[in-house]
């Protein structure tokens, strides 16, 4: 089955292991398992309700952070497929990359930092670590959803290798993978895939909810490379068709754009870097799943673009100061009181902050709006 179906370069079918040993399951690969976990796991349902970039209460129709993953989700399948890598993997990545995101966005994140900066801080990247190790609570035998290694590997290196400890021990506690993860190598193919969707998604979908919100126009987008040749093919096609569904076409397009180049640009790396199995991508240089310089240019333009007419415009800034100003006051008042809030029975006293930040980190805008509204 690996022979004939998976490339070489491939994460195996048949993983390592987890650091809780449990029967095979003769239905689902491990990685289908770990999916289905993260699929049904309180954080998960949970991203329905948390910024993307508007505030939940701001729309229907803008994205969350589940609308989000999902999209990361589709086109990391797309890549993986067509490279012949583990589906399953890239897949269950997508979906959980997310998880350790806190409510209103990285608003939300930059305040509860604030709040832990004498506790070891906040990271989402390691809190969604935190997240599928520790605080979801679904089985009699462990804590956690027991994630498959390589599942852990990638998406402790969603950022690439992990070279600085310091946040990781703090957060977690010093060698809390038991020596189980290399944190120097690179990462599969699978997360640089995944990681490399998420660049794709945000770019693109922010660009979509940005013009949809008359944040900016399409005209203000004529000089950003690759989208003014996009722009120039549906010039023609605004009299006929609706901006709505023009719009569609332009961000479809941007995505097919993007995909393409990253299939040209990782085949042209794997080939001049000699890159013949797993072993290699490990000890490869970082990464192998680009983009070209031209396409790469983009990608900072239009984050460039939308950090100043998106990310920084005077309404989003309006809604995620006053995020911030909910996350920290929810900080100091669970503080005053955590038994109120929290069950403080297990906790130990060192450990408070860090089980109140969890416990704020996991909220969605609306339940922490809500709570705030009602303490205040």
């Amino acid at each position: 089955m690996q022979k004939n179906r998976f490339s070489k370069l491939s994460v195996s079918i048949k993983s390592k292991g987890r650091f809780n040993l449990e029967k095979k399951n003769n239905l689902r690969s491990p990685y289908q398992r770990d999916r289905d976990r993260i699929i049904h796991s309180t954080a998960f349902r949970r991203l329905k309700h948390k910024t993307q970039v508007f505030v939940n209460t701001a729309g229907d129709h803008y994205r969350t952070r589940i609308t989000h993953s999902l999209e990361v989700a589709q086109i990391s399948r797309t890549l993986a497929k067509y490279f012949k890598l583990n589906e399953d993997l890239c897949e269950t990545l997508s979906l959980a990359h997310d998880l350790g995101h806190t409510p209103f966005g990285h608003a939300g994140e930059e305040a509860l930092n604030d709040c832990m900066k004498n506790h070891g801080g906040f990271d989402h990247n390691i809190q969604t670590i935190r997240i599928v190790t520790h605080l979801e609570n679904k089985y009699y035998n462990f804590k956690g959803l027991n994630l498959t290694f390589e599942t852990l590997d990638g998406l402790i290196k969603h950022n690439g290798p992990v070279l600085e400890l310091r946040k990781f021990d703090n957060i977690l506690g010093k060698n809390y993978f038991k020596k189980k993860i290399n944190f120097q190598n690179s990462p599969s193919l699978e997360a640089q895939i995944a990681s490399i969707s998420d660049d794709i998604a945000y770019n693109s979908h922010d660009l979509e909810d940005g013009l949809r919100a008359k944040l900016f126009k399409l005209k203000d987008l004529e000089n950003l490379p690759v989208l003014k040749s996009i722009l120039k093919r549906h010039k023609k096609k605004f009299k006929k068709y609706s901006q709505d569904l023009i719009l569609r076409e332009i961000i479809r397009d941007i995505i097919n754009e993007m995909v393409k180049d990253i299939i040209i640009n990782t085949k042209r790396n794997i080939k001049k870097n000699d890159i013949r199995n797993i072993s290699d991508v490990y000890k490869s240089q970082y990464p192998i799943v680009c983009f070209s310089k031209k396409m790469n240019l983009f990608d900072i333009n239009i984050k460039k673009f939308l950090k100043e007419k998106m990310y920084y415009h005077k309404k989003v800034i309006k809604k995620t100061n006053y995020g911030k100003l909910i996350i920290k006051n929810l900080f100091l008042r669970v503080k005053k009181n955590p038994k109120k809030y929290l069950d403080i029975k297990n906790i130990k006293r060192s450990n408070i902050d860090r089980s109140i930040c969890d416990f704020i980190a996991g909220m969605t805008d609306r339940f922490a709006i809500n709570l705030y509204n009602k303490i205040k």
